[in-house]
């Protein structure tokens, strides 16, 4: 416990330089193009271009492009930038080969006034690497339902109907569009 006579000072975290990112790792598909972003902790910050793996570089405002060309892990050094003063960050890229995969479970039936719950899901794709679901027209959501960015389908839908919900289903950058149908009696 502090004395009284001795003033409470806040301490300053330091950001070391392996931190300018929120995140350093991303995984992305050979032959696929990328089309990410690398997300400073800092405001106001630039990046000095630079290659991450065969194929892929940065730009000065820190988007990911290009199409990966061979498939392993590949570390690479980013400079970011506030003003004339530079830090390093070692950004990772894990590069996987492109495995086929396809959906599953795009059609739900369910009960108004009764819960939900599914998972859309897929069959294939690189081991290990988990997808991601994006519903890109909110509105075709029916009341009181859910698709989650882990492909969760859940709530209590408010009405019957049909409807068709597209989905864009990713597994390190190799993205399909589908139709999720929610069929509520």
């Amino acid at each position: 416990m502090p004395s009284l006579t001795t003033p409470m000072v806040p301490v300053a975290r330091e950001t070391p330089a392996d931190q300018s990112l929120v995140e350093s790792t991303f995984y992305v598909t050979v032959g696929i193009e990328v089309n990410q972003s690398l997300l400073p902790v800092a405001k106001g910050v630039t990046f000095r271009p630079a290659y991450l793996a065969v194929g892929v570089k940065v730009d000065q405002g820190g988007r990911l492009y290009g199409k990966p060309q061979r498939s392993g892990t590949f570390v690479a050094t980013v400079q970011v930038c506030s003003g004339a003063s530079c830090r390093q960050q070692d950004v990772t890229l894990v590069v996987l080969a492109n495995v086929p995969w396809e959906p599953r479970e795009l059609t739900f039936p369910g009960k108004a006034g009764t819960a939900l719950s599914g998972e859309i899901g897929i069959n294939g794709g690189p081991a290990g690497v988990v997808p991601t679901f994006t519903v890109t027209d909110h509105d075709k959501v029916p009341e009181g339902v859910s698709i989650g960015p882990d492909g969760q389908v859940g709530g209590v839908p408010a009405a019957p109907g049909i409807s068709e919900v597209p989905v864009r289903i990713c597994v390190a950058g190799n993205c399909a569009g589908v139709v999720v149908r929610l069929i509520i009696v």
